[in-house]
């Protein structure tokens, strides 16, 4: 009776430890779009890749009025898409907030102009803040009154010259792609499986595009789905078969350059190959050896 008494109690438990296991191999890549199975991949790797979107190609997704750039954004100012991160790890560290988001989404920051002195003397082109108001002189009229004085209306007007300048849909032309190439030994196919997305805007003041930040893909996709009146690829042969976002990225209707492929010293191919020639073309090397990679694994 003392055995089973003791015995009784594992016996209840060992399902419940049994289930406590986690299998590893049986869980797909973190933050992975398609949910493949580690066991299942036969070969996988990780490139980064450059969309222009001033690409003939890539025109579908740049749509006048519907830019892909400028649904995204839509998004983050709704709140459908509530978390952008700093870099492609998508860790819980690297989390932007909105008012972050938007900050760096600013070209040149507004001015602050000094509130507005009645003691003191203004010339004309001076700037005064007043009552949350920009104001600019128009002539010199030291010892007059408040700028919104209807008797001095002819001295003082409204400027917005000291207003931070955002970027436009139309200078976010540039994405960054982070993707899995995986091999599904089951299914004997090749998958995409698209991880993140980075907007890149074109700053003028810098003259170079400036990262915005990452995007998971899943949160991408459910906004494009959500609003298929906005995410539309725009096919110019024949508008009929216009598509979504989601389904463009689905069907590959993009091109995208590889600039980076996973590598342990973590470097861009401009980084290993100093000569500009030569990092262009390791670019078109590195598409072909996944190409020639892919028709081996066929034969495989």
């Amino acid at each position: 009776m003392k055995i089973s008494k003791i015995l009784l109690p594992l016996i209840v438990a060992g399902p419940s430890i049994l289930m406590a296991q986690v299998d590893i191999e049986a869980l797909p890549t973190k933050n992975s779009t398609l949910q493949i199975p580690v066991y299942e991949q036969l070969y996988k790797v990780r490139v980064w890749r450059d969309m222009d979107l001033k690409e003939k190609q890539n025109k579908g997704f740049f749509a006048r009025g519907n830019e892909i750039s400028r649904v995204i954004v839509d998004g983050i100012r709704s709140g459908e898409i509530s978390r952008i991160y700093e870099n492609d790890s998508l860790s819980d560290k690297s989390v932007k907030t909105k008012i972050q988001f938007f900050q760096s989404f600013e070209m040149k920051p507004a001015v602050v102009y000094e509130a507005w002195d009645a003691s003191k003397s203004y010339i004309a082109t001076d700037r005064v803040k007043y009552k949350g108001v920009d104001y600019e002189a128009t002539a010199d009229n030291s010892g007059l009154a408040a700028p919104d004085d209807p008797t001095v209306k002819d001295y003082w007007q409204v400027t917005n010259a000291g207003q931070a300048m955002t970027f436009q849909p139309a200078d976010i032309y540039k994405l960054q792609v982070v993707e899995d190439i995986i091999f599904d030994k089951r299914r004997s196919r090749l998958y995409y499986d698209v991880i993140a997305i980075q907007m890149m805007a074109w700053d003028e003041n810098g003259g170079a595009f400036k990262p915005l930040g990452w995007i998971k893909y899943s949160d991408l996709e459910k906004l494009w789905r959500a609003h298929p009146e906005k995410a539309i690829w725009f096919n110019r042969q024949n508008t009929a078969q216009n598509r979504n976002f989601a389904d463009a990225f689905l069907l590959r209707l993009f091109h995208a350059s590889i600039y980076k492929v996973e590598n342990p010293d973590d470097m861009d191919l401009s980084s290993v190959y100093s000569n500009y020639n030569e990092s262009v073309m390791a670019r078109e090397w590195e598409e072909m050896k996944l190409m020639e990679k892919e028709h081996n694994l066929w034969e495989y």
